[in-house]
């Protein structure tokens, strides 16, 4: 996968953090944790890896019932940045 595509996956992944309301407010603070991680990605900053890695396996354990599509772009994400070894 090329940087476009990442990117283009980051901005859907961007777009169903949006769309995310009513939950508690740890997941609130997960959710802006994982917007700000979308950010930098997209940006090209420097980012904390393992970090972003862990909060997205943890948004996929905990929206996988109520927010389907986020939690497979979480994924593909995750195995996107995992198979870069970043």
């Amino acid at each position: 996968m090329n940087d476009k595509q990442l990117d283009a996956l980051l901005e859907k992944v961007h777009a169903e953090l949006q769309k995310v309301d009513k939950v508690d407010a740890d997941s609130r603070k997960l959710l802006q944790d994982l917007e700000q991680d979308v950010q930098s990605l997209l940006k090209k900053s420097e980012v904390e890896t393992p970090s972003i890695l862990e909060r997205m396996q943890k948004a996929v354990e905990r929206f996988e019932v109520e927010h389907p599509t986020l939690t497979t772009l979480l994924s593909e994400v995750s195995t996107i940045l995992s198979n870069a070894g970043i």
